[in-house]
């Protein structure tokens, strides 16, 4: 049974479609970077709007204090998400709270955390609940 208040369903959808195409193509044994070439070349495919490695600038007290970079932003619509590429065989905390600062200091809804495994690729969303955006 499909959800129908998911933030962004339709867009998630569409993307985990592409990473599981992607997945069925190329298998489970290779490196990140070339998952994320992969998905890129699929997105742009499937015509989809996106920036890789997204710069997300950190600032304190108004002052710039360093740079972060994201795999994709992605933009369908209206929405935009955050997309980090992963290769492990589990979700670490490490990898849910770099999205999470990633969506929050970005100001997007969504997040997806996409982990090719060697029998899969796992999907995790990612909600920033303060984001009003």
């Amino acid at each position: 049974m499909l959800r129908e208040d998911l933030v962004y369903k339709d867009e998630y959808y569409k993307i985990v479609g592409i990473l599981i195409k992607v997945f069925k193509d190329l298998g489970g044994e290779l490196l990140e970077k070339h998952y994320q070439k992969a998905v890129a070349i699929a997105l742009k495919l499937a015509g989809i709007d996106f920036v890789e490695q997204h710069p997300i600038k950190l600032y304190y007290e108004g002052k710039f204090i360093g740079i972060y970079y994201a795999d994709f932003l992605i933009k369908i619509g209206e929405a935009k998400i955050i997309l980090e590429i992963k290769k492990h065989e589990n979700f670490g905390i490490k990898n849910i709270k770099q999205l999470s600062d990633y969506i929050k200091l970005e100001h997007v809804k969504l997040g997806i955390l996409a982990n090719f495994t060697k029998t899969g690729v796992v999907c995790k969303r990612i909600v920033n609940i303060v984001s009003q955006v």
